[in-house]
Formats: C-alpha cells, sequence, structure tokens
C-alpha cells in the first residue's frame, strides 16, 4: 500500500510541474518591434544622393506648348470638317493632328496666328508667325468647306 501511495504521489508531481511556469524565459514566435528595428540597417547617404528618392517630384511632365499653356497648333495642321451656327455665331469644327476634333471661334489662337473670321463656308486665319519668328506683314490664309461636302 505504501508503495501505491508513493508512485501516486510521484504522478501527481509530475502532473503538477508540467503546468506550472517555467522559470526559464522563452523567446516569443513573433519577434518584438525593438528587435527588428535593431536588426534593420539604416541607410546612410555619406554625401551621395539618396537613391530611392523619386527625381520628378514636384515637376510635371509636358509635351510641346504654347507660352499661353496650350498645345501646339499650328494652321497648316488643322483640316477644316464643318462649320456649324451655334447662338448666332459661327464655330469651326477642325481635325486636329492627332485625329480628334476641336471646336475653334473667332479669336482663337494658335501657335503661329489667330482665326480672324468664319462665315458659313470658309474660315479665315491671321498668320503671324512663321517658325517662331514674327512675320513683318501678316498673311491671311483661308480654309474653305469644298463645295461637295456644303
Amino acid at each position: 500500500m505504501m508503495k501505491t501511495k508513493f508512485i501516486f504521489l510521484i504522478f501527481v508531481c509530475l502532473w503538477i510541474s508540467a503546468f506550472l511556469p517555467s522559470q526559464e524565459k522563452k523567446e516569443p514566435a513573433i519577434p518584438s518591434l525593438i528587435s527588428l528595428q535593431s536588426q534593420l540597417s539604416l541607410y546612410n547617404p555619406e554625401g551621395r544622393r539618396d537613391p530611392f528618392k523619386n527625381l520628378l517630384a514636384g515637376k510635371e511632365i509636358k509635351g510641346k506648348t504654347t507660352p499661353s499653356g496650350g498645345p501646339e497648333l499650328f494652321i497648316e495642321d488643322l483640316k477644316l470638317i464643318g462649320i456649324v451656327k451655334h447662338k448666332n455665331q459661327y464655330v469651326a469644327i477642325f481635325s486636329g493632328p492627332h485625329g480628334f476634333p476641336l471646336y475653334m471661334r473667332v479669336g482663337d489662337k494658335l501657335s503661329d496666328g489667330f482665326i480672324l473670321s468664319i462665315n458659313e463656308f470658309q474660315v479665315v486665319f491671321r498668320k503671324t508667325n512663321e517658325r517662331g519668328l514674327p512675320l513683318m506683314r501678316p498673311k491671311d490664309i483661308i480654309k474653305e468647306i469644298h463645295p461637295e461636302e456644303r
């Protein structure tokens, strides 16, 4: 009987010791943020530029534009598609260099001139610049709708 009590006591002690916290400190499965920061290395430029800095930061990339900020359009690049009357004013419809329609009125500026007048069959341009240089005598260029398209 004494022997069974002794064996029972040993099993109880082993069972209790399995559930008690141990004295040694275990490493957590997920490392803490502080230990991760100490393992990371920081970039030290030492007079060199930062390779991760955006080189185009604060700058806008633009195509060719006029001083007013619009795209560069020349009189020769425009093809007259049609003329419509809207609120007692004529509006000319052109096909631009990229094929998109452009709606222009009297006074609209281009890179080398402006629209002088529009009537129901033609548009008159006043050409003031040639290749970026001002002309001594401005030229008038007329673009008409062909009679078969009227």
